[in-house]
């Protein structure tokens, strides 16, 4: 019997191996579409809502039309505590401290870690709260609209909060009971939320298409953009046909924790309701998704992945702000645009120091120059000839995000680069990095790391290592003193 199950164990082991290799040879790359970049919105349920709060936040010179938030909360609302995001974030158990999360926007406004706050007066905010979400409770988003009363006008926000839902995206015609909170977490409530958050964000709409759309969903490649960091390997895309002849807006839509590809198939991408009015009002369709790996398939919203997790510099922040620029790159057509320089391949960072890092890529054929962008912000002042750069300015002990650019003869920038990441030193480092690998147990035994309700934290970065126990094996960094962060040497 043990003999049995154990070769069908492998055998199940290969089968989804097989299947894991098959989705990603099947995705191609993502298109650069010559999409209008001053028409971008985003919008998410739970912790995509989050996540589209964060997006928006951070990066509002980026997601210019706003946000539609379906059961989030206020920017930063953990803190980077798995505690605080299943507490105050979700049940409310005790108070959200909503003013000293404005003060953190600013002051992260102030540095230049998110974009600048005064973006946010320009856009809209559309937020959603169902009377029967006990997962998400209406206090949270009563404290998000009040946070965001801090930047965008009170005519800018709308709040609805008077249908009978649970805890899910709510549609007209799909979905399971309107009260319900179970998978796959889109209820039938006889309401069309993603017309009404769509409408809200760009205007007047034409009536959607409830027939056969005539645009094309694409499995894109995320590995472009990200490798790892709980996002996986493939996401999807969805274009109107008249956005091969037409600068179309666009809109990212994010799902909420047990809703990516893997735990539900299409149903997100395809049922909520979002493309039937894409299509007939020509809007691009970006919709990234979470791996299994990802906790509980989130996007990260608490710091699960990297203690940078809203700012600008946080890994899935900056890949979902690089589709984006793809999207909205080169010429209407989705060829690839005025450039067909090809994304500079092999970036990665070295070099590090307490201000400063080096960023290296592979030359392109036909390049004259590179562009360098961090956290989305190109940071050369004049063109760059080499196949390296050295960014400075940095702040110490903080992880950064970098993408390349080629530009050709003409100053026409081709396809973005995949993300590379890197952490400076310590203040006063500049010493070898020395790495640990160990059980996450064995780490806080050892004095690298603490463990706080369940989950492990390296000391000084504090980044979040996973559970708290002898499975979970994860390599540390050390960079100065009794400061630790999740890489290699």
């Amino acid at each position: 019997m043990k003999r049995n199950w154990m070769t069908m164990k492998m055998s199940m082991v290969a089968a989804f191996a097989a299947l894991a290799g098959h989705a990603a040879m099947g995705a191609v790359p993502l298109l650069a579409l010559g999409a209008n970049a001053a028409e971008v919105s985003v919008s998410g349920l739970s912790a995509g809502g989050f996540m589209a709060v964060q997006l928006h936040v951070a990066y509002s010179a980026t997601f210019k039309r706003g946000a539609g938030v379906v059961a989030g909360g206020p920017y930063y609302c953990a803190e980077g505590s798995i505690v605080n995001a299943t507490g105050r974030c979700m049940s409310h158990s005790s108070s959200i401290p909503v003013s000293s999360l404005v003060s953190t926007t600013n002051s992260w406004a102030s540095s230049g870690t998110i974009d600048p706050v005064s973006n946010l007066a320009n856009s809209k905010v559309y937020l959603y709260s169902g009377t029967s979400d006990n997962t998400v409770v209406q206090a949270v988003m009563n404290d998000l609209k009040t946070y965001y009363q801090s930047f965008v006008p009170t005519a800018n926000t709308f709040y609805k909060n008077t249908i009978g839902s649970g805890h899910a995206m709510i549609t007209d015609d799909y979905g399971s009971s309107c009260s319900t909170t179970a998978s796959p977490y889109i209820d039938n409530c006889g309401f069309d939320l993603a017309g009404d958050i769509l409408q809200y964000l760009y205007g007047t709409l034409n009536a959607r298409n409830n027939g056969t759309l005539s645009g094309t969903f694409t499995e894109f490649n995320q590995t472009d953009f990200v490798s790892g960091h709980g996002m996986a390997t493939t996401g999807w895309i969805y274009v109107p046909q008249s956005c091969n002849s037409t600068s179309c807006r666009v809109h990212v839509v994010l799902h909420g924790c047990k809703q990516n590809y893997s735990d539900i198939g299409d149903k997100y991408v395809r049922n909520t309701g979002y493309n039937r009015w894409a299509d007939t009002n020509n809007i691009v369709l970006i919709y990234p998704q979470t791996s299994t790996a990802a906790t509980n398939s989130c996007f990260d919203w608490w710091g699960y992945d990297n203690a940078n997790y809203a700012k600008k510099s946080g890994p899935q922040m900056a890949a979902i702000k690089a589709m984006v620029d793809r999207v909205t790159s080169g010429s209407t057509g989705g060829s690839g645009g005025g450039s067909t320089l090809a994304a500079p391949s092999g970036v990665g960072t070295s070099g590090a120091t307490s201000s400063s890092m080096v960023i290296g890529w592979n030359a392109v054929s036909g390049a004259a120059s590179y562009n360098v962008y961090r956290g989305g912000s190109k940071v050369n002042a004049s063109a760059v000839s080499a196949t390296s750069y050295t960014d400075t300015g940095l702040a110490a002990s903080t992880t950064y995000s970098w993408t390349v650019t080629a530009v050709d003869a003409s100053n026409v920038e081709g396809a973005m680069s995949a993300a590379a990441t890197g952490t400076t030193l310590a203040s006063g480092g500049g010493t070898t990095p020395v790495c640990y690998t160990a059980s996450n147990y064995a780490h806080t035994t050892a004095g690298r790391a603490t463990q706080t309700g369940g989950y492990t934290y390296a000391n000084g970065s504090n980044q979040n290592m996973g559970l708290w126990n002898t499975f979970v094996t994860t390599t540390l960094k050390q960079t100065g003193t009794n400061y630790f962060v999740i890489g290699t040497c």
